[in-house]
């Protein structure tokens, strides 16, 4: 599979989090606590995903672990096939819409057909595990800051 050249150049995309499976949160989260790291506020559910974050941050970049909130969300099958580890990669991208427009006009396949709701107000979207090279990613749009007053 060969992927084009794309439009963007190395920083206009940044590395967002690193994405860890775990069947309990508070487990997952030891060795990031041992290493020094904090979670970075309250855990947050999100529903469309049927999970429940906790993140760190490693410098620029969170760490997200995730542990499933109900029987059939990804993360539960991700755990019952794999067990916990490194579930994806995400990418931060300032236009959803116009990245997965041009990434679909190279081939790339989604695993949804628009953006859903993310932690922390973003919006994501992810490309199958196959177009990744056997790796999930996620592309990721955060809300735009608040207008000065």
């Amino acid at each position: 599979m060969s992927h084009a050249p794309h439009s963007l150049s190395p920083s206009d995309l940044t590395l967002d989090h690193v994405a860890i499976a775990t069947p309990d949160l508070d487990e997952g989260s030891l060795p990031y606590l041992a290493l020094g790291l904090v979670p970075e506020g309250p855990d947050e559910e999100v529903g469309s995903q049927g999970v429940r974050v906790r993140a760190f941050w490693a410098g620029p970049t969170l760490i997200e672990l995730l542990a499933p909130t109900r029987e059939d969300s990804p993360i539960a099958a991700f755990l019952a096939r794999r067990g916990p580890g490194l579930h994806h990669t995400a990418y931060r991208v300032a236009d959803l819409h116009a990245e997965m427009a041009r990434l679909r006009g190279l081939g790339a396949r989604f695993l949804q057909d628009a953006p859903t709701p993310g932690r922390a107000g973003t919006r994501v979207a992810f490309l199958h595990p196959r177009w990744g090279a056997g790796t999930l990613i996620e592309l990721v749009e955060h809300p735009a800051p608040p207008a000065s007053q």
